[in-house]
């Protein structure tokens, strides 16, 4: 991006570095002081001013020297600047800005010539997240607890290539546990069932319908060749097609989200190109795997317990409380090994990595973290690694929970609720919380056009701008940057709220926190709606005013721009904005 095309807060970042490479060279500060520390942010209080920094408190403890006596030379470099009006300090040596009007107007005027880049950002520096998230067991049709893992997971990997990095999407497919063995037994019975046979599926295995058509394909292909075979005869092969099957149905699941994956992973082919023993092997000459016996499990006595010596991963290193088994007593790999193989595989074409997981598997973050901690990428450093943790979602109909059985296989699958109600709702909905918050989705709370729907309040925003240019259009009003001078206070806040996205899409990519942008939004609504109801009541402050055409151009040329930035927040949520509504 070029200079000129540089937004408020990044600029503003340069000038407090340039001000800072000023004092070093007076003498004033050492050079080579830490910088990562320093925010420019707006005030807690709007009261305070436009922007404040935390410099002084940041780098007067390293520069031997007070915060206030920091801060007031700092200050005397900043209102040297023709943008700031005043730069006053706060409290124990923050330092509190205002700006100029031209500057929020000349921000303005950027977000119309950046259009959809606005906020677009080259902090990533093109290095490569591996982003791995929904990864549900292939045995059956995406439910609402997937769907809310997909949409974090997806919304993550937009936002992090709009803030400059290359994403990696990535879906880990579970096909070598017991799982699948039942998922393969429960269709060798619809197969029989296709054949004729009455049958009735057992407790413990897959009862639901929409493994019927799977056996009817089976059954058409094969006659009755292993009707009565023995397991060993057909489970290897039922168990390839059932999964073959899931993943078709699972992508098309997706699909209706608007979610593809760049890669599909599957267990069953790491173990088969032992890439878990290239783990093993690779930590055992680093000492980080090691031949033991854990210590007896609690409240069991010594005498039911066999003291085996397993291969263990010395995760108490690494911040667990125990090592960990990699392989069982019969040789074959644990669930830790296994995991443990697949994020090394990942480790070694990523620069960092993000597994989105259902809250159900809290129990096991520890010990992935400290398995990902013993890996080193290709510079020798340490891989960064998050784990994001998904609630599950309850779903409700006007209050009342929506009932659901796994017993007799009926649940409300993904596919279900996205033909109710629409792909734009679900995904917004799912964003309108922390992932790590509890979640109820009511089927008519979330299409309900009221201000405490936020899908609804946000989409108002656009449609409002929209038809609002439409109707200016017919009257003959254009929205035009020529005389935004004619702007006041409340147009202003409205811009310095706009002028934020910017900086939110950095802190929201840095945090890996995807819903930072939903919060935006709603609070970029709320203005843009509270601002819209003074002309209710006064028509001078109404967009259009037939008497003034050139004040009419510069909130028209608002307007426009507000619609812009909702349009660029709901692209990396995977939204579309809509023009009526």
């Amino acid at each position: 991006m070029s200079n000129a095309h540089q937004t408020l807060y990044a600029a503003f970042t340069g000038h407090l570095a340039a001000a800072l490479d000023a004092l070093e060279g007076a003498g004033t500060l050492p050079a080579g002081l830490k910088r990562e520390a320093i925010t420019v942010e707006p005030p807690r209080d709007p009261s305070h001013g436009d922007l404040a920094t935390n410099a002084a408190m940041v780098l007067a403890k390293p520069a031997g020297m007070k915060p206030r006596d920091l801060a007031e030379a700092l200050v005397a470099e900043l209102v040297k600047l023709p943008s700031v009006e005043s730069a006053e300090i706060a409290g124990p040596g923050f330092i509190n800005l205002r700006l100029a009007p031209a500057a929020w107007l000349a921000e303005l005027r950027a977000i119309a010539e950046l259009g959809a880049d606005y906020g677009r950002s080259t902090m990533g520096g093109g290095s490569v997240v591996n982003v791995e998230y929904v990864s549900a067991n292939p045995t059956g049709p995406m439910h609402m607890g997937h769907c809310r893992g997909a949409v974090v997971g997806d919304a993550l990997c937009t936002l992090l290539e709009f803030a400059g990095h290359q994403v990696t999407r990535e879906y880990y497919v579970n096909d070598a546990g017991a799982q699948v063995d039942v998922l393969a037994r429960s269709v060798h019975l619809r197969y029989r069932e296709a054949l004729g046979e009455t049958v009735t599926i057992p407790e413990g295995l897959y009862p639901g319908d929409y493994l019927i058509p799977i056996g009817q394909e089976l059954a058409g292909e094969f006659g009755d060749r292993y009707a009565a075979a023995p397991e060993a005869d057909w489970l290897l092969l039922f168990r390839e097609r059932a999964v073959a099957a899931m993943l078709v149905m699972i992508k098309e699941d997706l699909a209706l989200l608007g979610i593809k994956h760049d890669l599909f992973s599957s267990e069953a082919e790491l173990q088969a190109a032992g890439k878990p023993a290239e783990a093993e092997a690779w930590l055992r000459q680093r000492g980080l795997v090691y031949d033991g016996v854990l210590e007896a499990p609690k409240g069991k006595t010594p005498e039911d317990w066999e003291p085996v010596e397993l291969p263990l991963f010395r995760s108490t290193q690494f911040g667990d409380d125990q090592d960990r088994p990699i392989r069982k007593s019969d040789g074959s790999w644990t669930y830790f090994g296994a995991d443990l193989a697949y994020h090394f595989q990942k480790a070694q074409s990523a620069d960092a990595l993000v597994d989105i997981w259902g809250a159900d598997h809290a129990g096991t973050v520890k010990r992935i973290k400290a398995a990902v901690a013993a890996m080193t990428g290709a510079e020798g450093d340490p891989i960064p690694f998050e784990i994001k943790l998904v609630q599950m979602v309850q779903l409700l109909r006007n209050g009342e929970p929506v009932k659901m059985s796994k017993r007799a296989g009926t649940f409300v699958t993904l596919a279900d609720v996205v033909r109710e109600v629409g792909k734009d709702v679900v995904r917004f909905t799912m964003l309108t919380r922390k992932p790590e918050a509890q979640m109820d989705f009511d089927f008519a709370k979330v299409v309900e056009a009221s201000k405490d729907n936020p899908v609804f309040y946000v989409q108002y925003c656009h449609a409002r701008v929209s038809s609002t240019l439409r109707k200016a259009a017919a009257e003959g009003f254009a929205p035009a940057p020529d005389s935004v001078e004619l702007l006041g206070a409340e147009e202003l806040e409205l811009i310095k709220l706009a002028a934020q996205f910017p900086r939110i899409v950095e802190a929201a990519a840095a945090a890996r926190e995807a819903h930072r942008i939903a919060f935006f939004l709603q609070e970029l609504a709320a203005a843009f709606h509270a601002y819209w109801n003074l002309g209710n009541d006064r028509v001078e402050k109404r967009f259009i005013v037939a008497q003034d055409g050139n004040l009419t151009s510069a909130r028209l040329f608002l307007a426009a721009q507000i619609g812009q930035l909702v349009r660029n927040g709901l692209a990396l949520l995977g939204v579309e904005a809509v023009e009526e509504m």
